[in-house]
This record gives C-alpha cells, sequence and structure tokens, in this order.
C-alpha cells in the first residue's frame, strides 16, 4: 500500500480527498494536515509514500511546503491538487519536483488518474541502484516515446502527403521512390524525401537491391 498524506486547508474538500485516495487501489491515507506546519510534522511523524499538497494553505504555502521538504532531503513523491492555475505557480511546482499538478474540481476517477502514474513511476525505480534503461526512465518521468514516424516533418513536407506515402508503403511488401511517387502523384525525389523522413523516425527501414548495372535501387519497407 502508497501511504498518502492530505493536505487542504478546507476540512471538507480534504475529507473529499481523503475518501478519493481510500477508493483507489493500492493507497490508503496515512494522515491529513490543515496548514503548512502540519503537514511538515506529519512528514516528519508518518513518513508518507506520497503528499497530496494544496498551493494555498494558511500559513506556508504548498510550494514553500515543498521547497521546504526538497531542502531537508525528503524524497516523498509530492501531488499538487489545487485551484491555482497561474503559470508561475505551475513552474514552481515543476521545478520544485512535484510529480503531477491537478487542478480543482476534479472528480475520483481525474485524481486515480494521478495517483497510478505516480505509482507506476516509483514502482519501476523501486529497490534498484544500478542503470536504469531508457523505458524505466521514460516511465518515472511520465514521458511516452514518438511513436515510430511521428517526429516533426522536415521543412516543405506536409502531414496529408506523409499520410499517403506511408498508407503506400504499408501495402506493398517493399517499394522504391519511384513507385511511391507513381501511386501518391508525386516525382521520385519529393517521394524519397518522405520515406527517408520515415527511415530517420523509425517508421520505416531500407535495404540496397543490387542491379546489373548502375547504383543500387533504395528499397523502404514499413517497420
Amino acid at each position: 500500500m502508497i501511504g498518502v498524506l492530505v493536505v487542504d486547508d478546507d476540512f471538507m474538500v480534504a475529507r473529499i480527498h481523503a475518501r478519493f485516495v481510500e477508493q483507489t487501489d493500492g493507497f490508503e491515507v496515512v494522515g491529513t494536515a490543515h496548514t503548512g506546519a502540519d503537514a511538515l510534522r506529519l512528514v516528519e511523524e508518518v513518513d508518507p509514500d506520497l503528499v497530496l499538497l494544496d498551493v494555498h494553505l494558511p500559513d506556508l504555502g504548498g510550494l514553500e511546503v515543498l521547497a521546504r521538504l526538497r531542502a531537508a532531503g525528503h524524497h516523498t513523491a509530492v501531488v499538487m491538487v489545487t485551484a491555482e492555475r497561474g503559470a508561475e505557480a505551475v513552474r514552481a511546482a515543476l521545478h520544485g519536483g512535484a510529480m503531477q499538478y491537478l487542478v480543482k474540481p476534479f472528480d475520483h476517477a481525474d485524481l486515480a488518474d494521478r495517483l497510478h502514474r505516480v505509482a507506476a513511476a516509483l514502482g519501476v525505480l523501486a529497490g534498484g541502484n544500478g542503470d536504469a534503461d531508457q523505458a524505466a526512465i521514460d516511465q518515472a518521468f511520465g514521458t511516452t516515446p514518438l511513436r515510430p514516424g511521428s517526429g516533426p516533418l522536415p521543412k516543405g513536407l506536409s502531414p496529408e502527403t506523409a499520410d499517403l506515402v506511408l498508407a503506400a508503403m504499408r501495402e506493398r511488401t517493399e517499394i522504391s521512390a519511384s513507385e511511391a511517387g507513381e501511386l501518391v502523384g508525386l516525382s521520385r525525389v519529393t517521394a524519397r524525401r518522405y520515406l527517408e523522413h520515415f527511415v530517420e523516425t523509425a517508421a520505416a527501414e531500407v535495404r540496397l537491391r543490387y542491379g546489373s548495372a548502375g547504383r543500387p535501387e533504395r528499397r523502404y519497407r514499413a517497420r
């Protein structure tokens, strides 16, 4: 179970958030605080795995609480739960090490999604002191690698035409730039630019087919 400290100055809101936590599989509430000072004290006393932290508190603001936790060496996961939408506050939370930022009001599903994301991030790095592979790092940071072919298109190429070229390539076992151009209505040179883009972004692979004379032909296959 992941222990959660709920921090909110509004007693009713704190109660609702605590109920949301208890309704989420794998999580339990280990404490509730209504001020920044109480939040810092309870982190020391109950050592929560995760803190649901409001920005607006009557004494220390939530961002100050976050800063003090990090300055004291606490690596407790923090999810900001607040009505504050200001870009400055969001930047401060991001730079301060908050793992998620959820704007009020929200429902149980919204919070459960954030809690599970944090749990997944903590889980992939738990118990290991060696090197993490890229997949684990991506999951820990809540990022997803670009899907093949989704990189930015070079200047002069259009997404609509790229989709047509990709579809043409996927219809064939292999295709040349000339064949792709004929199917889509492009010059060989333009079709090759699209095909090479797909190779660079891992949506396709290329091989050379050697003939009796002249340069080898580049043949493209969709991944």
